[in-house]
């Protein structure tokens, strides 16, 4: 019995999206269980998938906070 988690940020996709709609999350269980019975034939029965939101300010990158990370890319990032 295989249990996949999917860990995403609690951000949404889309302007005004405060996280991952119902319908992402119902494609992110269908095609992890697809990829388990295409790669390892692991029944889609036998298949756990677990999604995990992380709130911002719970996740870091390049030793910063992500929202002063991503502002640091900003900076640097040539206008155009």
């Amino acid at each position: 019995m295989p249990i996949v988690t999917i860990q995403v940020t609690r951000e949404g996709t889309t302007p005004g999206a405060a996280s991952v709609t119902t319908e992402q999350k119902a494609a992110l269980i269908k095609g992890a269980s697809q990829l388990l019975l295409d790669v390892l034939n692991k029944p889609l029965e036998a298949t756990f998938v677990v999604i995990e939101e992380v709130e911002m300010e719970n996740w870091g990158w390049g030793g910063l906070p992500v929202a002063d990370y991503r502002k640091t890319l900003a900076k640097a990032a040539p206008s155009g």
